[in-house]
């Protein structure tokens, strides 16, 4: 059985009313709670209810500037309360969600304009400058939130949309495109994942559940909320059962991160861990984290060593989760009563998870494979390309490209990338070992470790680090340091210290860039 394909072109035709349309979501959910403060930004709340009219006039205003079902609109912001607004617009007006993150260059940016076919751009001032560069030449309605010192020739005000008349919920079927994701720019030209009403939907009730078992109602986001972690954040608060109150960070940076949650009382926060590297730098004592219960984190592998301190240092508990964008975000995550260290938790309700060898067929328990899940968070497919989907999606299972294994309790364990695997003299070499490894020392703030060409053993394991300010560590004393923790052939015979490990826009190891600065 091959893997399903979509044709991009066909996503606007809605074949049945589908239970799981995003829209109707957004208006149980406001239904449900009423209208209360449950937004602040920059010093300001906004009410449900205020996001909830919004959301429906902008939809209107949408329509009538032409934005039709299965349309993708592109969201280029920093995080402001209007991406909450824009997203549940979109969904409303039955188009597509397509968010971008504003660190993207002007060829990156002008790609994923021109692959998705774009209809439409909202977008800040202050990132009009590089939607400019990529977008000349191309037909888009460009939609400028918040005030601009003059108006610019060639868009509309955000605020424009607002004047329009409240647009009823477009329906939608439950394997409609809700949501295009590009992903893979660090390792080559980006790939748009196709997402659906259901998979977000599913995905959104597993992130619920995993809040459920939290006695918290009051979060902080620092996540960029063009990223599919913090999307599917978002499409978790419209199931929570309770009324929840968010403090949105524009941007992540630790001092602010502490002084809102000290303001605030807040009690929980979903993180990556190079976010935790960086407030641990921080002097925590100045700050009263009392009200801080629990941070969610994911995105990206959380070492050990990393783990033990943030828990021992804030009195907090890290529940790690897993998943990828073409997963809808999260395939498994630990809750309040069921975690184990080092595991990403058990799968959730949505995605069935089995470990394969590279023929295709499951291993036994405890041992090493690659993580395929299939279920209704699974992409539809990658966006124009049926072949690379066919290759990743096969008989209905994803191919992570993740390496790990489940335990005799069914919790899940991802030791690393298949791509990312050092084979160094014929012994797998996996980077995540030596980067713990590493970590352990008390002067090491974060490592990457990459294979570099050699002729002697194929690939050589060499490791990049960062350090304490002050530190007098040298490269040399540090693989003296790995060669006493690891077996003879992990441990790596160069590491490289650097004023800061590179890390991509979302905060996760940029092995690309670690490769050049190895390489030369």
């Amino acid at each position: 059985m091959s893997a399903p394909t979509l044709d991009p072109q066909a996503t606007g035709a809605t074949t049945q009313p589908g239970e799981h349309n995003l829209a109707v979501l957004a208006e149980r959910a406001f239904e449900r709670h009423g209208d209360y403060e449950a937004l602040c930004f920059e010093g300001q709340w906004h009410t449900s209810g205020s996001i909830h009219e919004r959301a429906a006039r902008v939809a209107g205003g949408l329509r009538r500037i032409g934005v039709e079902v299965g349309d993708r609109v592109v969201v280029l912001m920093m995080n402001t309360p209007e991406v909450f607004v824009t997203y549940r617009a979109v969904w409303r007006a039955g188009a597509v969600v397509t968010p971008v993150l504003f660190l993207q260059s002007p060829p990156e940016l002008r790609h994923i304009l021109t692959d998705s076919g774009a209809r439409a751009v909202v977008v800040t001032p202050e990132l009009l400058p590089l939607l400019q560069s990529a977008a000349e030449g191309l037909d888009l309605e460009v939609l400028v939130v918040g005030e601009e010192d003059e108006p610019t020739p060639g868009t509309r005000p955000y605020a424009e949309l607002e004047t329009a008349d409240p647009l009823p919920i477009e329906p939608r079927a439950d394997d409609d495109l809700a949501a295009l994701l590009y992903t893979g720019g660090t390792t080559g030209r980006a790939k748009g994942v196709m997402l659906s009403h259901r998979g977000l939907w599913e995905s959104g009730a597993g992130i619920d559940a995993v809040a459920r078992t939290m006695d918290s109602t009051r979060s902080l986001l620092p996540l960029p909320l063009s990223h599919a972690y913090g999307l599917i954040v978002v499409v978790g608060g419209m199931h929570a059962d309770r009324r929840g109150v968010s403090v949105l960070q524009r941007w992540f940076d630790a001092k602010g991160w502490l002084e809102l949650v000290q303001e605030h009382r807040l009690e929980s926060s979903p993180v990556v861990p190079s976010m935790l590297t960086m407030l641990l730098a921080e002097p925590l004592d100045d700050y009263d984290l009392s009200c801080l219960q629990s941070f969610g984190s994911g995105g990206a592998p959380l070492p050990a060593a990393l783990r033990e301190e943030v828990e021992g240092r804030l009195g907090v508990v890290i529940l790690e989760g897993y998943g990828c964008t073409e997963s809808s975000a999260v395939i498994s995550a630990s809750t309040m009563d069921a975690r184990r260290p080092g595991s990403v938790g058990r799968p959730l309700p949505h995605a069935e998870v089995a470990i394969l060898d590279p023929t295709g067929q499951p291993v036994p328990v405890g041992e090493d494979g690659e993580i395929c899940v299939r279920g209704p968070g699974v992409m539809l497919g990658y966006w124009n390309e049926p072949e690379l989907t066919a290759q990743t999606v096969v008989d209905g299972w994803l191919h992570t490209g993740d390496i790990g294994h489940l335990d005799d309790d069914g919790y899940l364990y991802v030791v690393d990338r298949v791509k990312d695997l050092i084979i160094r003299g014929g012994f797998n070499v996996f980077p995540r070992d030596v980067e713990d490894a590493l970590l352990t020392h008390p002067e090491v703030t974060s490592a990457a470790c990459v294979g570099r060409p050699d002729p002697a053993s194929g690939e050589e394991v060499v490791a990049v680090v960062s350090v304490q300010p002050g530190s007098t560590l040298s490269g040399e004393d540090l693989v003296t340091y790995a060669k006493g923790r690891l077996a003879a052939y992990k441990y790596p015979r160069e590491v490289v210290v650097v004023d800061a490990v590179p890390l991509t826009s979302v905060g996760k190891t940029d092995r690309k860039a670690v490769r050049a600065l190895v390489r030369g």
